[in-house]
């Protein structure tokens, strides 16, 4: 739902799915591009360089990135995490939502 109302807020009106067997989806009908990236099936970060990861994340769009743990040493120095935690005790529809860096630490 996230990458959804992301994608929503950059005017990208077409369906928005997880990558995850494609490992990449480009979004490219709104303000900005949205490559949305589903890496849970990586194995070695070096595999990224097969989809052009650098072009992307280095380019003029927004990056999404699930599972970022799996390429950490890949990743760009200053990034935003945005985190998405249940916590069963508050309900089964609330979800926690911690956002670690600030967009203060990019220019465009």
């Amino acid at each position: 739902m996230f990458t959804k109302g992301l994608a929503k807020g950059l005017g990208i009106e077409e369906a928005v799915n997880s990558p995850t067997f494609t490992i990449l989806q480009i979004y490219d009908t709104g303000r900005l591009p949205l490559y949305h990236f589903d890496v849970y099936r990586i194995e070695d970060p070096e595999e990224m360089e097969e989809v052009g990861f650098d072009d992307y994340i280095f380019g003029k769009g927004v990056s999404i990135i699930e599972w970022p743990e799996k390429i950490e040493e890949i990743l760009p120095e200053h990034v935003v995490s945005v985190t998405i935690e249940k916590d069963l005790g508050r309900g089964l529809d609330y979800r926690r939502i911690t956002f670690e860096g600030t967009a203060a630490d990019f220019s465009c």
